[in-house]
């Protein structure tokens, strides 16, 4: 019988529903990981469940956002998260062993395994054969006690691949074409799976890139198969025992096909304000550059570096742009060294940072302001660098650094003959600075330490029989996460401590949010399509819910937000009819009589009143989704059993 490669690992790992499209299923989780940005609400969510060991074959708790000490609160979660790690049986990775997604590939991928990662980029070890879903911190934490996770069955796309690149075009080009075809909404409720003879030519930290960025397209998840390139990648970590091959049976019927031949692709960019915005180099050429960063999950691989080493060869960059260098682990940074290319970069006048994700997150690297800085990170969202008003472009490697030497956005072509870098006969493999699991005799002894900053998880209410409240906030399409709570150096510090971090829930949509709702009891925000698409920060969802918000309704939501709502305990619906969508204005009173009882009726439309004249809205939600909501949330659900 002919099967994806997802059909596959999933039917190896369900624990209910079935492989339909649309269906809800429960899948076995093998492995989680968290990073500190999500990872403290996460573990103080675990704790709340009373649980005395993490149930799962294998988790890590990864230091690789938060990097900056200004002051005491951000060494204070490290130590916190370190000591959770000893206390309850997880890996611990220290701030400058690298960021998740590359460590996490190195060291602990595994074809046909699952994961699940409170960041939304944990696709990325789907490069080698993994899969490996974003997920909200609570929806990792309950699957470290044991529970299986829940998704809706996604559709199966099948991305051809066929041909080699042409010099200076690379796998970042490959799903800037899938962004520029597909955007931003095209993946939702759908994973993408990579097949055809061009994949002989893709090496691991090649397809993790394009896995990577399948977020961007609203994707569940993205996934290769685990073939030779897969066991070589796995051999050179001295992991050979860890391979096992995975392709798809037969011929399966994908839900849409999409074919790329990478002979014909061109170098692209995404300009500023959205990485759909994909245009060829060529368009943007002529543009003037200040800053150029190389790194994030998405483009920090010894391949990445070495072309970046290789290009600047007997260069310089150019006196106007400020560039640096984000290595995606410190295995990273050791090999670069040994092969030459450390010494390279920093002759040519580039900054090197230790491992870590660094200005992807806003956490320092903000351009100056009025400044175009081209990245090869993974979002280009408005003021995600930390500077209002930013002009951020995505390209691979090649452009960037061919923007970094000419001083202008420029086609990497111009540059010459093509670096072209080997795949290593050695590899220096690094997993010193990784803290293995205490044994059980010794965890249960370690003392969990917390500093003054973190702040014990909220009780959170159930849904009432009925429900009024106002429409606090009106906004438009594809708000992201970085709208309804931003990340950067100012506000990450805080994300063990919910009462702070709400006093920037949707400030930069409406400064005076916080204050304009304190006290009001409970209200409503009205959105368009798309709304949370983004990062996986399941503070997107707590914090509005901490101010007040008990009821979303939009015209669709990105899945990882939306299970963070229900979660959470938040309402989430959506227009029957979107034309309604322009009668509901700020201030308006909504009204949902009896919702309560609808609920767990299983109602699919409910009906809302809107200062008195009736809408309908829908509800389509499982019954163990509706049981969560009627309590208040997930944990609430865990706690009862």
């Amino acid at each position: 019988m002919a099967k994806t490669i997802v059909e596959q690992i999933m039917a190896a790992h369900l624990v209910s529903g079935e492989l339909v499209p649309g269906a809800e299923v429960a899948l076995k989780i093998d492995q989680t990981l968290t990073q500190d940005a999500t990872g403290t609400l996460a573990y103080l969510e675990f704790e709340a469940m009373g649980v005395e060991r993490v149930k799962t074959e294998l988790s890590v708790s990864y230091v690789d956002h938060n990097l900056l000490q200004t002051d005491y609160r951000n060494a204070d979660d490290h130590r916190f998260l370190k000591t959770i790690a000893a206390k309850y049986g997880l890996y611990f990775s220290p701030p400058g062993n690298g960021i998740c997604h590359q460590v996490h590939l190195e060291r602990f991928g595994i074809p046909g395994k699952t994961l699940i990662g409170s960041d939304s980029h944990t696709p990325t070890a789907g490069g080698a054969g993994m899969l490996s879903f974003g997920a909200g911190g609570l929806d990792v934490a309950l699957a470290m006690a044991g529970q299986p996770f829940y998704l809706v069955m996604p559709e199966v796309i099948g991305v051809r691949l066929e041909g080699r690149f042409q010099p200076w075009v690379s796998a970042k080009d490959v799903i800037l074409e899938l962004l520029r075809r597909l955007t931003v909404k095209g993946g939702r409720g759908k994973i993408l799976e990579f097949f055809g003879p061009a994949l002989r030519h893709l090496a691991v930290p090649e397809r993790a890139s394009i896995t990577n960025m399948g977020t961007e397209l609203g994707a569940t998840t993205s996934i290769f198969p685990a073939d030779a390139q897969t066991q070589c990648f796995l051999a050179l970590q001295g992991r050979a025992e860890d391979y096992r091959p995975l392709k798809a049976q037969g011929r399966p019927r994908y839900a849409q096909v999409e074919e790329i031949a990478l002979g014909e692709l061109s170098p692209l960019i995404a300009t500023p304000g959205s990485p759909d915005h994909v245009v060829p180099v060529k368009e943007a050429e002529g543009t003037p550059v200040d800053q150029v960063l190389i790194g994030s999950c998405a483009n920090s691989s010894f391949r990445d570096l070495m072309v970046i080493a290789r290009a600047l060869q007997d260069r310089r960059v150019h006196p106007r742009v400020s560039m640096e260098i984000n290595p995606g682990s410190l295995q990273v940074l050791e090999n670069l060294d040994l092969s030459g290319g450390l010494l390279t970069l920093l002759k040519a006048g580039v900054r090197v940072m230790p491992p870590g994700c660094w200005g992807c997150i806003g956490m320092g690297q903000a351009p100056a302001t009025g400044a175009v800085s081209v990245r090869t990170f993974t979002r280009n969202f408005p003021a995600r660098s930390g500077t209002k008003d930013d002009q951020v472009y995505l390209a691979s490697p090649e452009t960037a650094v061919a923007a970094a030497i000419s001083g202008e956005i420029m086609d990497p072509r111009n540059l010459g003959d093509y670096p072209r870098v080997a795949p290593p006969r050695y590899f220096l493999v690094n997993g010193r600075s990784l803290m293995a699991p205490l044994p059980a005799e010794e965890s249960r002894k370690a003392e969990v330490i917390r500093g003054p900053n973190i702040v014990a998880f909220p009780r959170l209410s159930g849904l009432p029989d009925s429900w009024c409240g106002e429409v606090w906030l009106k906004t438009g399409d594809n708000v992201t996460t970085d709208d309804i709570l931003p990340a950067g150096s100012q506000i990450l510090p805080l994300r063990s401590n919910l009462p702070a971090i709400s006093r920037f829930a949707f400030t930069r949509l409406d400064r005076d949010f916080p204050d304009r709702v304190q006290g009001r009891g409970e209200g409503a925000i009205v959105g368009g399509e798309n709304y949370g698409q983004g990062s996986s920060r399941e503070h997107a969802a707590l914090a509005p819910r901490y101010l007040g918000v008990r009821v979303k309704l939009v015209k669709s939501f990105a899945r990882i937000h939306l299970a963070n709502l229900i979660n959470f305990g938040i309402l989430p619906l959506t227009f029957e009819n979107p034309a309604d969508y322009d009668i509901l204005d700020l201030g308006k009173t909504l009204e949902l009589p009896g919702v309560r009882k609808l609920l767990l009726d299983g109602a699919e439309r409910l009906p809302l009143k809107v200062d008195g004249h009736q809408i309908w809205v829908r509800l389509d939600l499982s019954a163990r989704q509706r049981r969560m909501l009627a309590v208040g949330g997930a944990l609430n659900m865990a706690k009862k059993g």
